[in-house]
Order: structure tokens, then sequence, then C-alpha cells
């Protein structure tokens, strides 16, 4: 009797390659993201620090970020089979095209910075929790882009967990109104961002990182005026600790992670997908709340716990209408295509009149 041996070892290892490959790259998002939110809450509004520059602080992680777009552009440029990355040379009249995007861009990470100073972090992902719904209002008041009955319900519960999160904060007595404006402020200008970036990127070749490059460079100019406005550069000159190495050791965290998670979010959606990058968005939301309470010792009433379970079902269950929504949409168009493709074939059989 022959004895056949399928061999399937092979096949197990690619499967786990790629899982272990899936793994290490949502655990880099969450670990990025969640501390860089730390560290900022840190370099924001530590009793250690007393730094009452949240521009500044913001214009450095930009001035880090287009630092590092050079190094990776020498890299690339002596490695060019290892490391690809776009051109850092400055096209004047690209740069003016970006300006409207980048006045956007200035307000969504200034607004975020605001509103994670005034706000904890436990409550930080409530409080800027309405980008979905001012996602949906710009795109129809821009876009003219109508929005599914089901779409607008989850809406609707992001919103009652948006309130019932600011009331629980209020009845906790940390509420910062300000903060939440802020947050409300970040919002929207993540909404605008993200409708903007669409009309941009065509001009710069769809490369994220040439926008990415380009968004903070005009940032760093954009920043110096509003640092002088708003008093901050006698803040820092007089600053106790601005020679102080563990203070730039935090700075340079800030920045460096600012810029990787840029990188990590475009990695994490090509190796899963777009749905399950917004997924894993909302369990790091939650994941990083349950941080923030431990490490900061908070305890919560049960209506605040339930606040955010509706603000992150809602997002939750708005990202999978629109999944199902495209999907349904993309079936009517292959359906369509069919049907073209049928009809074409059919004009073809029918014998032409002598």
């Amino acid at each position: 009797m022959t004895v056949t041996i399928y061999h399937r070892h092979p096949r197990m290892e690619s499967l786990f390659t790629k899982y272990s490959k899936i793994a290490v790259v949502v655990s880099a998002y969450w670990l990025i993201s969640i501390t860089m939110v730390f560290t900022n809450k840190y370099l924001l509004s530590s009793p250690e620090l007393k730094l009452n520059a949240p521009l500044f602080v913001t214009w450095y992680q930009c001035v880090v970020t287009a630092v590092l777009c050079v190094i990776i552009r020498f890299f690339s440029k002596m490695f060019p089979t290892m490391i690809s990355f776009p051109s850092t040379e400055i096209d004047f009249k690209l740069n003016r095209s970006v300006l409207p995007l980048s006045i956007i861009f200035v307000s969504m990470i200034t607004c975020n910075n605001l509103c994670l100073k005034f706000v904890g972090v436990a409550f930080y992902y409530v409080g800027r929790s309405l980008s979905t719904v001012f996602n949906v209002v710009f795109s129809y008041l821009i876009l003219k882009q109508a929005t599914s009955c089901k779409a607008l319900a989850c809406c609707g519960v992001i919103i009652a967990g948006f309130f019932l999160g600011v009331d629980q904060e209020g009845e906790a007595g940390s509420l910062s109104v300000i903060g939440v404006l802020f947050g409300v402020a970040a919002s929207a200008s993540v909404a605008l961002n993200s409708i903007f970036t669409k009309k941009v990127l065509p001009l710069l070749d769809n490369n994220v990182w040439r926008l990415t490059y380009y968004n903070n460079l005009n940032a760093i100019v954009l920043f110096l005026p509003l640092m002088l406005v708003f008093g901050e550069v006698p803040e820092v000159v007089n600053f106790p600790k601005l020679w102080d190495p563990t203070f730039w050791l935090y700075m340079n965290i800030g920045g460096i992670f600012g810029f990787a998670i840029g990188y990590v979010t475009g990695l994490q959606i090509q190796v899963t997908s777009p749905l399950t990058h917004n997924i894993s968005g909302t369990a790091k939301a939650c994941a990083q709340t349950i941080i923030a309470c431990i490490y900061y010792h908070d305890s919560k009433p049960l209506l605040w716990w339930t606040s955010n379970a509706v603000v992150l079902g809602g997002s939750g269950a708005y990202t999978e209408v629109k999944r199902s929504e495209m999907k349904q949409q993309h079936q009517v168009a292959l359906t369509q295509l069919a049907k073209n493709i049928e009809e074409a074939n059919d004009d073809e059989d029918v014998p032409m009149k002598s």
C-alpha cells in the first residue's frame, strides 16, 4: 500500500507569518498611538513641567516630522532598493496649493492638543468623538453627499453618548468646558481635513508622505505668528527646564511618535483593511481609557462607562453600516457592468442588414 504524504507545513508557516505580521502591526499601532497620547498629556499639562505653551509643543512636533522626512529621503537616495520616499525638494506652487489644507491641519492638531491639555486622557476619546458626525455634515454641505438613515441613526447614538459623557464628567466634577469645546473643534477639523485631503492628494501624485511633508512645512511657518500672538515666546524663553535633557527627551518622543503614527496607520490598513483599522482604533480607544483610569487612579461611575460604551458602539455600528453600503454599491456596479457587456455582445451578434 502506498501512502501519500501531503506537505502542508509550508502553507501553515505562510499563514503563521501573515498573522504574526498583522499582530505585530496592530500592536505597534496601539503602542505608538497610546504612548503618543500619554506623552503629549505629560508635555501639555504635567504639574512637574508647568509649561503653558501648547502651540510650541505642537510646532516642535511638526519640526521633528519635517526633519525625519528629509532624513528618510536622504537614506532612500543611498539605499533606493531598500527605502522608498518621495522628493523633499520644495515646489512653491504646490506649497501654495496645499496651504488651505495646511491651515485646517494646523487647526486640527492644535485643537487636538488643547483638548488633551484641558481634559483627562480617559475622557479624551469621548471629547473628540464627534468626528464621524461632522464628517456626515460636511460631506452633505461641501460634497452634496447624502447619508443613509441607518448611518444617521448611528450618528445619533454617538451624539447621545457624547452628551452623556459630558454630563458624567460634570457630575464627577472633572468637566472642562473649554476642553470639550476644543474637542468639538478638533472633531470638526478632523472631518474637514479628511475631505480636503481627498481634493489635494491628486496634486501630490496621491502620495501621503509628500502631503505630510508639505503640511508640516507650512505648519512650521503658520505656528510662528500664533505663538507670538498668544504670548508663548516669553513662556518658552523663561521656562526653567528649557535645557533639561529629560524635557527634550519627551519632546522628541512626542515628535517621533507623531511621525510614526502616520506610517503605522497606513501599514495597518495595508495588512488588514480600512474596516479592521477602524475596529482596531475603536478597541484601542477603549484600552486607552482603561489604562488612563488605572494610571491616574480615576474611579468612574457606571453611567460614565456607559457613555464610553455608547460612543464606541455607535462608532463601530457606523463603520459596519458604511462597509455594508460600500459592498452593496460595489455589487450594483458589477451587475451593471456585466449587463453592459452582455448587451454589447448581443449587439455584435445581431446580423447586419445588407
